[in-house]
């Protein structure tokens, strides 16, 4: 009786029972803490290796036109090596003349390209410095929908600025600027604006993931980072060849669709094929005896429905490899034999 007197008059004692919402408010607060020190952490790790590039174009040169995605011949990268090698974006040093690279000590630095890929908008740069720290390199093959992630870049020139979000979506293709799709691209909601590009997109413990790339004006919070697993491979061929080698049958054309009674009648796999607009003379297509007018609709033993699964197909192995090419010729089916070359630069 004495103990509910107690609580009718509002006097606590050691064994009341605790407030629910006090317990809630607190919770909030650990989960709010335990979210700014997995930010924090990611940013003190990484941010030291993330630079500024400022681009010095090429006389007579315009930049290719693009989405604004740096601003004022200026974005992002970050060192991945100890002795200078660093990861940006293709377009943010596209026609340079020079290249500066200022860390985050205000140290500056003329830069050399090492080399860079449009088809997947990679480029490395390498400095000669000492007392580099290089970022750690994570694996995008286990990343899920909805984890933290923190992106670092120079937005606009403010240098190192830090932005939190999740892993919106995985698995999207973005179109690069040469025309391929850039595969296995990842997209978030962590704020990207012009200069990011290139910057880092890393985890919870501050391992690099992704290297932001694009942003869909005027769209908020729809920003795509390129997968780390695609960087680490192209930038080891930049570092070891210049380039990444890549096959090519010297055609141009575009998707369309095949009639339906063709279809049909040939027992294909697709609805729709590669149109065959114009070949490159003496090249492997015009040797493998393809013509105007002819549509691909397979290669090797994969079926191919548009330009987009050309692309994939033709990769460096097939370099110098004879395969076998499908394509309907009006409405008859041939099978032609082919011999990719490697594909020039630019």
């Amino acid at each position: 009786m004495e103990r509910d007197l107690r609580l009718i008059s509002g006097m606590a004692t050691p064994d009341d029972a605790e407030c629910p919402a006090a317990s809630a408010a607190e919770t909030d607060a650990d989960l709010l803490d335990a979210y700014s020190r997995a930010v924090i952490g990611a940013s003190e790790k990484v941010s030291p290796s993330v630079v500024n590039i400022s681009v010095t174009p090429k006389t007579g040169t315009r930049a290719r036109a693009r989405s604004p995605r740096e601003q004022g011949g200026t974005g992002s990268g970050f060192i991945f090596t100890g002795d200078g090698f660093i990861l940006t974006n293709s377009h943010v040093v596209q026609n340079a003349r020079k290249l500066d690279v200022v860390l985050p000590d205000g140290r500056s630095f003329q830069a050399d390209l090492v080399g860079d890929d449009p088809d997947t908008d990679l480029a490395v740069v390498r400095i000669s410095a000492s007392g580099l720290k290089a970022v750690s390199l994570g694996d995008s093959h286990g990343l899920q929908v909805g984890q933290l992630v923190v992106a670092v870049g120079n937005p606009f020139g403010f240098q190192c600025s830090v932005t939190a979000g999740v892993i919106s979506a995985l698995g999207r293709s973005l179109r690069s600027s040469s025309g391929r799709l850039i595969d296995n691209v990842i997209q978030t909601d962590a704020a990207l604006n012009p200069g990011n590009s290139g910057g880092p997109l890393v985890n919870s413990l501050g391992e690099v993931i992704g290297v932001n790339t694009a942003i869909i004006l005027p769209a908020q919070g729809i920003c795509f980072s390129i997968a780390v697993n695609t960087a680490k491979f192209v930038a080891g061929r930049l570092m070891t060849f210049g380039k990444v080698k890549r096959s090519f049958l010297g055609v141009a054309g575009q998707d369309a669709p095949l009639l339906r009674r063709v279809v049909r009648f040939h027992g294909l796999p697709v609805e729709a094929g590669f149109l065959v607009t114009n070949i490159e003379e003496s090249g492997p297509a015009a040797t493998a005896g393809l013509k105007e007018g002819d549509v691909i609709v397979g290669y090797g033993d994969c079926p191919v429905r548009g330009i987009d699964d050309l692309h994939v197909l033709l990769t460096e192995e097939q370099i110098g490899v004879e395969s076998p090419i499908t394509v309907i010729r009006r409405t008859e089916k041939l099978t032609l034999k082919v011999t990719p070359e490697e594909k020039k630069a630019g």
